[in-house]
């Protein structure tokens, strides 16, 4: 009986969403018409920088080109300084805690835990010069540096540990003649190799991004509309639209798929119905890590193991290290199917020197907000990253460890290999306790997937979740899906229902065929 029901359920569904497939392709068909003919008009240069004589003289330093960047763009500088790029840090609302400035400077992560203490080494990703555990000048318009983003060259690359300058290869006056609008590479330079490697963090933005084929992204496809990334990331007094989670707490300034597809994508309404609750990467984004494995585990406890009395690594079959004395010990994935949760567009986060209230179990450092019953939660495809980082015992409190210096004997791990004195200097550097006891704990990120979009014929069909076999969206159990979930009174109803259905049917030709012959008997009679 139940199985009656579930098939009847799985039937309607397939029909009716095939029905809806078929009738959108010409409205889908219609959109992207739209879409390619606005992208293909041809944007044309305003302006040929190689041509200012102010840029023909000989830079020796990058803060050379930028001042003068600024005597003709007067107003970018103070754009740029207002920047969250600029200042790794936003005014955000949290729950519970009021109005904060959350970024980079205070958020801690799962990878290599935190930017104080080791700016020479993660300015590397900073859109400034000059940046040092010393200190750094926010508002010395001098530091911004133009050409991270606005090399059209493709040769612009910053130097290792050098605290965001450009590596001393660069040719600077070759540049600063050819700059323009962002490309993929000024943007994936950055966002691709987020965690230090590529694919390391977010698992959707890796090096095959910068010219990918339509099975890796049917939007960034050079051979389909071969976006860049501020078509959809776009662009007012250089805020760019568009915020990380790991380092986000309101819903807002974000760039979605709404932009251009709407919220009624489909011609099928039964398809529109399900936007109400889930969103389009849901379905779209089936796998991710399609091209290169991506890093879904980290292990610092097995951090600081040498042979020889030197620091060593251990790689797979694939150049993924596995193992790193600086760092510790590495999982990877490949073609990965997503996690998902319920999310409404705001998060909690971990800060330096919040108190773990329960050590026992995995700390989420970027807890995603949201529930079924939230009415502004949908469902929403996440990549989760697990580690094991230090943490005070006594404190209860996280450790941010001092983990670069370019010498031996100032307390950094990544030379030194001491947990001890790492933690000690890394926790004086931001004014915190330290007991001086280390222990490890779990933690988990969450990072959502937005990338690496699959066509219509490779997405989710409807037994990916309605099924009770290994149904996409098991894990989510505070609402009642038809064919995964088994309700007896909802089973039993609809039992009913199709019993009733065809009893009526039944009594309604049964009376029929009484009445009718009710009918042919008194017309006999009259006769």
């Amino acid at each position: 009986m139940k199985k009656i029901v579930i098939s009847l359920v799985i039937l309607g569904l397939v029909a009716v969403t095939t029905i809806g497939l078929l009738s959108s392709h010409v409205v889908e068909q219609s959109q992207l018409s739209l879409l390619r003919a606005r992208l293909e008009k041809k944007k044309s240069i305003p302006v040929d920088h190689s041509k200012f004589p102010e840029l023909q003289k000989k830079f020796t330093s990058p803060q050379q080109v930028t001042e003068t960047c600024i005597t003709c763009h007067n107003k970018t500088a103070d754009q740029v300084i207002h920047s969250n790029h600029w200042n790794w840090e936003r005014e955000e609302y949290i729950q519970g805690r009021g109005i904060v400035y959350l970024g980079k400077k205070n958020a801690i992560n799962n990878f290599c835990i935190g930017v104080e203490g080791n700016e020479q080494s993660c300015a590397k990703c900073h859109i400034g010069f000059g940046m040092t555990a010393k200190g750094f000048s926010f508002t010395d318009p001098k530091n911004i540096d133009c050409l991270v983003c606005h090399d059209n060259t493709e040769t612009y690359s910053k130097g290792n540990e050098m605290g965001g300058a450009p590596d001393p290869s660069v040719d600077l006056n070759k540049i600063a003649q050819n700059v323009g609008e962002p490309n993929r590479s000024n943007c994936g330079v950055c966002h691709f190799y987020g965690g230090g490697g590529n694919n390391v963090k977010h698992g959707d933005l890796e090096k095959s991004m910068f010219e990918p084929t339509r099975d890796i992204d049917v939007h960034m496809a050079t051979t389909g509309p071969n976006f860049s990334c501020v078509e959809c990331h776009t662009t007012v007094d250089h805020n760019i639209s568009g915020k990380l989670y790991s380092l986000s707490s309101m819903n807002r300034n974000r760039a979605t798929c709404e932009q251009c597809h709407t919220s009624n994508p489909h011609d099928s309404e039964i398809l529109n119905k399900h936007t109400y609750k889930i969103a389009c990467q849901t379905c779209h984004i089936p796998v991710y890590a399609k091209e290169n494995a991506t890093k879904v585990a980290w292990d610092w406890s097995t951090a600081g193991q040498l042979k020889d009395d030197k620091p060593y690594e251990v790689d797979d079959s694939d150049g993924n290290h596995t193992y790193l004395s600086i760092k510790g010990s590495f999982k990877w994935g490949k073609n990965l199917k997503p996690d998902y949760v319920w999310f409404n567009g705001t998060a909690e986060h971990y800060l330096l020197g919040d108190t773990i209230k329960d050590v026992s179990k995995p700390l989420v450092l970027n807890q995603l907000n949201g529930s079924y019953l939230d009415k502004e939660s949908k469902i929403i495809p996440v990549k989760i990253h697990r580690a094991k980082q230090p943490y005070d015992p006594v404190t209860r409190l996280l450790i941010q460890p001092k983990l670069f210096a370019e010498k031996k004997g100032e307390g950094a791990f990544w030379k030194d290999f001491d947990w001890e004195k790492a933690a000690e200097v890394g926790m004086k550097d931001v004014n915190l306790p330290f007991s001086g006891k280390i222990e490890f704990i779990q933690t988990e990120m969450y990072w959502p997937l937005n990338h690496m979009v699959s066509s219509k014929d490779k997405s989710l069909t409807c037994t990916d979740c309605h099924t009770r076999d290994n149904s996409r969206l098991a894990g989510l159990n505070d609402f009642y899906m038809p064919a995964r979930d088994y309700s007896p009174f909802i089973d039993y109803a609809g039992l009913t229902v199709v019993l009733l259905s065809f009893a009526g049917v039944f009594a309604h030709g049964t009376l029929r065929i009484v009445s009718s012959r009710k009918r042919k008997r008194g017309m006999n009679n009259e006769k």
